[in-house]
């Protein structure tokens, strides 16, 4: 079935979703694979079935790998739990919602060595660090008021430019690179939240795309370029609900074949 951004986007506005309890049904699903694949593109040590087992069950069998994997498929769960709980009431971003998803999504994964440099998870980065091929992020001592520019350019979007917005915020977020570590997953989660209040359905960026993720990353970076970004994210999403949305089209019981 061939498939489209705005079909998808019309899917997800006729679910008329109202309530956290309600988003948490439609995302059942979902969850695992943003969690897995949003932490996969930075780790290779998460797998699918560890991160099905920790959202299906707190915890996972005969497992040899680092105990950082574990934190961070752990703290994906707890981050998406905090994405429901805010739903209803639809706060915007404010500069505490950011550090707490920070906190939430690296706490027990930063190392003695970022400790030593004065790094904790939930604070902004207090030294430079080299995160592409040219750029380091904005400097430490300019990333707070960085980071309060973008979040005030965030207080007026509405439903209309929703996925442009997210867009523009994961671009920015990721040039400005507030944190010494976690960026990209904070990024990634935020964006689906800013669709989320939005009422634009969230996307799965697959592990197997990232070198395209990459690349419309540093057209951005490099040029202003925002336009790959977004083709890139209508593309995502178009590949994240394609397979339910050809379910649900499919569904059929005896009642309609009986006249």
């Amino acid at each position: 079935m061939v498939m489209s951004y705005n079909k998808v986007l019309n899917f997800w506005k006729n679910k008329n979703i109202r309530s956290s309890d309600e988003l948490a049904a439609v995302l059942e699903s979902y969850s695992v694979h943003f969690a897995y694949n949003s932490g996969n593109i930075e780790n290779s040590e998460i797998t699918y079935h560890d991160t099905r087992e920790i959202f299906d069950k707190n915890g996972v069998t005969s497992y040899t790998g680092s105990t950082k994997t574990l934190f961070e498929i752990q703290n994906s769960k707890a981050a998406y739990e905090k994405i429901l709980s805010l739903f209803d009431d639809k706060p915007h971003i404010d500069e505490s919602m950011l550090k707490e998803f920070h906190k939430i999504l690296t706490v027990g994964t930063y190392n003695e060595r970022r400790f030593a440099l004065g790094e904790c998870p939930g604070e902004y980065k207090h030294r430079d660090y080299v995160t592409g091929k040219k750029e380091a992020g904005a400097l430490a001592e300019d990333v707070s008021e960085e980071i309060d520019e973008l979040l005030n350019e965030l207080s007026d979007i509405d439903d209309e430019n929703a996925l442009t917005a997210a867009a523009y915020f994961h671009a920015k977020f990721e040039n400005i690179h507030p944190f010494s570590d976690g960026n990209g997953r904070v990024g990634r989660l935020l964006m689906n939240y800013i669709l989320l209040i939005h009422n634009h359905p969230p996307v799965i960026f697959f592990t197997e795309d990232k070198k395209d993720y990459y690349s419309a990353l540093e057209e951005f970076d490099e040029k202003l370029d925002l336009k790959p970004l977004i083709e890139f994210i209508k593309f995502q999403t178009e590949k994240t609900w394609k397979n339910q949305i050809s379910r649900e089209n499919t569904d059929c019981s005896i009642t309609d074949f009986i006249k």
